[in-house]
Parts: C-alpha cells; structure tokens; sequence
C-alpha cells in the first residue's frame, strides 16, 4: 500500500518538532542545572535554578548536610560557585578555598594573596575548555588563580594580578579604590566593578575591562567624561579633573546579555555624596543603568534614576535581565531594583521605560552654593515595594518616649528629594534600602523576589568653619579626617554606636598607636582598609584623634576641599531609646512583584525579633542583608535577617514552609546546586553588621 506524501511529511514535521522540544527541555533541565557558575546564579543575576528536588512537599524536613568553618571569623557576604563537584569561597579574611561540594571537605585554600580583610561577595570563573581560572580581588588588585591548585597564574598581568587602578587617571593615583563585586566575564574579558571614596578628594569610579588571559587593560568608560565625550555638557567645565569630584562608579555588580553582547551597567553617586554645589549640572553618567557594547566599552544607551543625587541614592544591585509578557508581546528587558523602593524596567534594545515614567517636581532649595535638579523620575510601574511616605500615625507605639520622638519627627524635614540642610532630613527609605547590594531574584515568569529594608535615617551638613574651633587653617590631619572618616564617626567624633559606628572620643585611653595604625591600614569588620592612605597620613590622623596635633602649614590635600565647604553629620538612624526603628514595623520585608504587570502578587515581613513575640507583637521584620534564591521546586530561599535564620517560602504564595538556626547570620545569598543526584543550599554566615556575632562558616542543607 502506498502511503501519500503528505501524512509522511507532516509524521516528519512533527517528529523533528519534538526533537527541537526535547533539546530545548533538556538545555533547560539537564545543561548545567545542577552547578552554579557565575555570581548570583548566571550572567542575568537572576538568583534562579531550574533544580526541583527540594520542593514545597519535602522541605520542611531539610536538614544540616555539613559545615565548612574557614577559621576566618568575622563578616562574610559571599554567594559562591560550585563548579564539576567543587565549592569555591572567600573567607572573611579575603582568603580563597575549594572544598568538596558534597561533603564540605577543604580541598586547597590560598591564605597568601590577601592584603588584608574586605568584604568580599564572591569570585569571577572563566574557563577555556582546556584551562580553568578564578578571578578575585584583594584591596586594589585583580588576581588570576588556577582553578586546580588555588596558585596565582604568573602570567597575568605582573606576577598574577593586575592594579585596579590601571584605567583611571592620575587622580586615582595612592586613593581608596578596591572591587568587593566580582567581575562580569565576557569571552576573554572581564569587566570589573570597583568601590571608590564617597567624600571628597574620592577616585573616579570608571568602568573597565581586563583581559583574562594577559591582565591586559582592554577598554574603559569614563562616567565622568572628559571633553567632547557625551554627557561632559552635564558637569561643569573641569569636573573631570577636579580632584575634589569623583565616583559615579559601578560597585554593586553588573548583568550580561551574552546574546546582545551588552553589559548592563548600575553606576553609584558622585563624590562628594552630599552636596553637589562643585558639580552643578545633572552628572552623567552618575545614578545611571548604563548599556554598554561588552567587547568595546561603547556606549549603547542610559537612564538616570537620580539627576544632581545629594542623598548617596545609588543603584545597589546588579539588574536582572529577563522576559515579561505586555500586551501579548514578549519584551526582553532589564530591571534595576533601587535603594528608594523603586523597580525600573526597561527594554533591553534602547533603554525605553516598558511602564510609564514621571518626572516629578521636587524641591530645589538647599545649603548656599547648592543647586538640585527641578525633576526626577518616579516610575507609576511596577509598584513600590518600600513605603514611600511616613506621617506621624507611623511613628512607633513601642517606644515609651513616643512623645520625644514625635517632636524629632515633626522638626525633621520630610519627603523624597528633600534638600539636605543644617536642619536634619528623614531620608525614608533608608541609607541601606529599600533593596540592598543582595538584589532580586526572578523566575521564569517573570515574577521578581526582593527583600527590603524599611529605616528610616536622619541626614544633615554643617559648615567646615562652624566645625573649627579658631580662625586658623585646619590641620592636616583633620583635613584627612573630614575627607575619609566623617561620614561615620562625625565631625565631633561621636560616632553613632546604634548604628554600628563608634565614638572616637578618648581613643588614646582606649587603644594604641599601633593597633589604630592597623585598623585604619587594613580594616575590621564594616570598616575598609584605607588604602590610599599613607603612614605619614596615618600618623596625622591619629596625632588628630589624640589631641596631639600641631596647627602646622596646611596639608596641599586641603585647597581642594575649598569648594566644598560642608561635612555630612553621619549616618543616623532613627531609632527609639531601646535601640528599635522609630517607625512602626514592617522593619524588613520580602516582596514578589509581577514584573508583567506592575502589580504585588504578594508582601510579607522578613525576620523575627523573639523578644518582641514574646510580648506578643506580631512579627516586625529586622533590617537585612544579603538576597534570595528562587527555583523551579517553587521554593525562595532566603537568609539575609539579624535573626541568623535561614528560611523557605513558597514563591507563589509568601508562606513560610521552613526555617532553620544559623551559627551566624547570613548576610549573604545562598547558593543551590546539585552533586551525585543530591541537591544541596548553602549559606555562607558571617555576622558582624547589625551587632551580630561574627562567623566563620559555611552550611550545607539536603534532604535526608
């Protein structure tokens, strides 16, 4: 019987069709699944695994699979990578390590390349097919090492490592710049985030590229362009080379698309962070998601979230790169969480809003010689997951001075953008969030997870001649102080101890030269080694700390602060008398916003204070750190809390289906990946932040 050609052809169509569909689905659930290759999950930073074993059914009876203690205690914020069977950390002490990814034990560590300790938040891989290689920092330097061995690489750069510092210009030169990021890997490059000062006399935070094999500088990107280079008409004339403006760098991380070849780029504020008096104009490429040609460094498009910012409102995350449903279109985009509460979300292509945008009025008042921006862009789309406003019905019942604390409230000035003065303003949401450096996650319908912090912080300047206490220049060592130290221990030295920044005063009964030498060279805790700071600097700051400073010929550092002539009293959080947010709770909150429509799916608080429940307070949410992972089992993992718990929820729902005690809090992202049929979640826990106890260990989690 002979068989008519149409039926053969159409058998044939539909076979090939499900060859097509089983590769799709195998390229999905088979390819790589079970690793986690890339910080934050892949070059998207999408916080997402296809893994499904653990899921809502049986993830109440997780349990403790091993522990890695690094014998580094201290604060860790690492989101690792688990390559062919092996996990790769960072200590607190910024030292490297591989160790068995199914049994925790420690296969190499490098305990030799680190300068001194930094928060570090985790490594860059990139592979050849014939060779592996990690790609770290420590203080100013990108090093190479050999994936098999942990052992520098002699051939890149200079004996292994490259200076951070190679693409800036001359006025980066002995100034703070280091990278707590870890680079975005694209073919044989990797394009570097750096952390820069944020007061005056600060780096520029230019964006640049490495190459992998040779440390080779490949291009850069001046986000504070020099002349005839777009955006130079947003600064005045000099601001390139004004050594007192800087910054403008990418700190948090940046995501890819391999497809495109873009890199999409969240840049932080200028320098000086709080007032912008010798930087008239609206500061490109400052508070901006650039996009950017991943081999070239070219400029494809930006959006800035924030013009002339003075309230240090810079991107805090790495956007996340994925595919949402407008209209019955599917639009590629990217979408940046935002320290303010707010998710932009654009079009991948050109950068145009997917939502309607606003630029609203805002106040243009301020200290003499300030000059705000009259708009900024306020997204009516996808909805805040922060509050926006706070009234006085919001200030806390907890507190039994309520009354005192109402008062500061209605002296305090108010609203988003309000000018910074000598009189203070609540900056809500807070210096830390809204989102924070742990970012999004987002599954493959386009639903985004963030956690989110809800603090309000009191921000205000004073005068540099209120602060001196003669007619006389100021010295060289309080010049150095004002320039790198004020932020956080104020200009009286007061510090603010409830927000984790001690008072300096009667620092010579308290510790010695030698040991202050040390903390201010190499860090501790949320401090930064100041690296650009000289022994001879070092000795002058202390001379000042002490009392024992001469009033000598003034430091040249000090005729570039001339123009800026204010300090920032600190970062103030407003609290109650027992140490408790001054607003009423949530104080920490997770949200899953439906990134196709706009809209919450759901909201709920992130945390427990115990001795609050015990009183019979329902659950306040605590100040977090550190971001989710979401998967295909339906499940969001999430530590991130001061209450050093660990946690699942069901992602469609927000219910809490599991928790577990950490031996330190997890102010990192956890990671999740797959050894021998097994599925594993770990969490790196270190604490030190919001008063916890420090850490030095990484826990496993599988099922039984």
């Amino acid at each position: 019987m002979k068989i008519p050609k149409a039926p053969i052809l159409f058998f044939t169509l539909i076979s090939v069709l499900m060859v097509i569909l089983l590769l799709q689905g195998c390229a999905e659930n088979c390819s790589n699944k079970a690793e986690w290759t890339s910080y934050l999950g892949g070059q998207d930073r999408n916080h997402y695994s296809s893994l499904r074993q653990i899921d809502s059914s049986n993830v109440n009876i997780l349990h403790q699979a091993w522990v890695y203690h690094t014998r580094d205690s201290g604060e860790m914020q690492c989101n690792p990578l688990m390559i062919d069977g092996k996990l790769y950390g960072i200590t607190a002490a910024n030292h490297l390590f591989a160790i068995d990814a199914a049994t925790g034990k420690e296969i190499w560590t490098n305990r030799e390349l680190s300068e001194a300790p930094q928060v570090n938040r985790g490594i860059a891989y990139w592979s050849n097919g014939n060779e592996g290689r990690l790609l770290f920092t420590a203080q100013s330097f990108l090093y190479a090492v050999d994936i098999k061995t942990g052992k520098c690489i002699p051939s890149f750069g200079t004996a292994g490592r490259v200076s951070l510092r190679s693409g800036l210009n001359q006025r980066a030169t002995d100034k703070f710049v280091v990278s707590t990021t870890p680079g975005t890997i694209f073919q044989d490059l990797i394009i570097m985030p750096i952390r820069v000062g944020e007061g005056v006399l600060a780096a520029p935070g230019y964006i640049q590229a490495f190459n992998v094999v040779t440390g080779k500088l490949a291009w850069v990107f001046r986000t504070i362009p020099y002349p005839g280079e777009l955006g130079y008409e947003t600064w005045p004339k000099e601001a390139y080379k004004n050594p007192s403006i800087g910054g403008a760098n990418n700190w948090a991380g940046m995501a890819l698309d391999e497809k495109r070849g873009i890199v999409y780029v969240p840049t932080g504020s200028a320098a000086f962070d709080f007032y912008g008096g010798n930087r008239k104009g609206q500061n490109l490429f400052a508070n901006s998601l650039l996009a950017l040609d991943a081999k070239t460094g070219k400029y494809i498009w930006h959006f800035q979230a924030v013009h002339h910012d003075v309230w240090d409102r810079d991107f805090p995350a790495p956007p996340n790169l994925t595919t949402i449903t407008r209209n019955g279109r599917k639009i590629e985009v990217v979408a940046q969480v935002s320290k303010s509460g707010h998710i932009f979300v654009l079009d991948r292509e050109n950068g145009q809003p997917i939502f309607p945008m606003d630029e609203v009025p805002v106040p243009t008042g301020g200290v003499p010689g300030e000059e705000l921006w009259k708009t900024q862009p306020v997204p009516r789309l996808p909805l805040p997951f922060s509050r926006q406003t706070l009234t006085e019905s919001d200030i806390t019942g907890l507190s039994n001075k309520r009354d005192s604390l109402v008062d500061i409230f209605k002296k305090s000035n108010k609203g988003n953008f309000h000018p910074l003065g000598f009189t203070p303003t609540i900056l809500f949401p807070g210096a830390d969030g809204g989102a924070e450096w742990g970012g999004a996650a987002v599954d493959k319908q386009g639903v985004l997870y963030v956690n989110s912090n809800e603090m309000a912080w009191l921000f205000s300047l004073s005068s540099i001649k209120n602060k001196q206490q003669s007619s006389k220049p100021i010295s060289s060592g309080r010049s150095l102080y004002l320039s790198n130290c004020v932020a956080c221990h104020k200009a009286d030295l007061s510090g603010n101890p409830q927000s984790g920044y001690p008072a300096l005063t009667g620092l010579k009964q308290k510790m010695s030269r030698d040991s202050i030498n040390n903390l201010i060279a190499f860090g501790r805790g949320m401090m930064p080694g100041l690296t650009h700071i000289s022994e001879k600097e070092r000795q002058s700051i202390m001379n000042y700390l002490f009392g024992e400073e001469k009033e000598e010929a003034v430091d040249k550092q000090e005729e570039n602060v001339a123009d800026v002539p204010y300090v920032f009293n600190g970062y103030n959080k407003f609290l109650d008398e027992q140490g408790y947010p001054a607003i009423t709770p949530p104080w920490g909150t997770l949200t899953a916003v439906n990134l196709n429509t706009g809209k919450h799916l759901w909201q709920i608080p992130l945390g427990e204070l115990k001795e609050l429940s015990a009183r019979g307070i329902p659950i306040t949410g605590t100040e977090n750190y550190g971001g989710p992972v979401v998967t295909a089992g339906g499940l969001l993992f999430i530590a991130a809390t001061k209450d050093s718990k660990i946690r699942a929820f069901a992602k469609a729902s927000g219910k809490l289906l599991w928790e577990h005690d950490l031996p330190a809090s997890g102010f990192a992202t956890p990671v999740t990946y797959e050894v021998d049929g097994k599925q594993f979640v770990v969490i790196a826990c270190g604490g030190t932040k919001l008063g916890t106890s420090r850490g030095d260990s990484y826990v496993a989690f599988a099922l039984p």
